[in-house]
């Protein structure tokens, strides 16, 4: 009796954990408020719709991204945390999920052409 019964515990315990599977809350989903927030703080100064101040040919266009291999949230994600020439690093001002988002959110503006 006590194994059919730890059996079944299993059984239901299994099933919940997989149920429940289905209903984790998207955290990592974008949180593209929190993103366009810390895109206006943090890079708008030089990044204004996409553009670029210090380097014109450097900005955030999708055909820009492209040309220097930008194009991805990973590739986004590396020069935001670790910077690069005039671009400075924000690891230590942003967290992880943070430059996720911005990374995210910075892709998707480019793709619809920062309008």
């Amino acid at each position: 009796m006590t194994i059919k019964l730890k059996n079944l515990i299993i059984i239901l315990l299994l099933t919940f954990i997989v149920l429940n599977l289905n209903f984790i809350p998207t955290a990592f989903a974008t949180d593209t408020v929190n993103a366009q927030k810390i895109f206006s703080v943090q890079c708008a100064g030089c990044h204004i719709n996409g553009s670029n101040i210090i380097r014109r040919g450097k900005n955030l266009k999708l055909k820009a991204l492209k040309k220097y291999h930008m194009d991805s949230i990973e590739a986004i994600s590396s020069i935001v945390t670790n910077g690069k020439n005039n671009m400075p690093a924000y690891e230590d001002r942003l967290s992880k999920q943070e430059i996720q988002d911005l990374s995210a959110y910075v892709l998707k503006q480019a793709e619809k052409g920062w309008r």
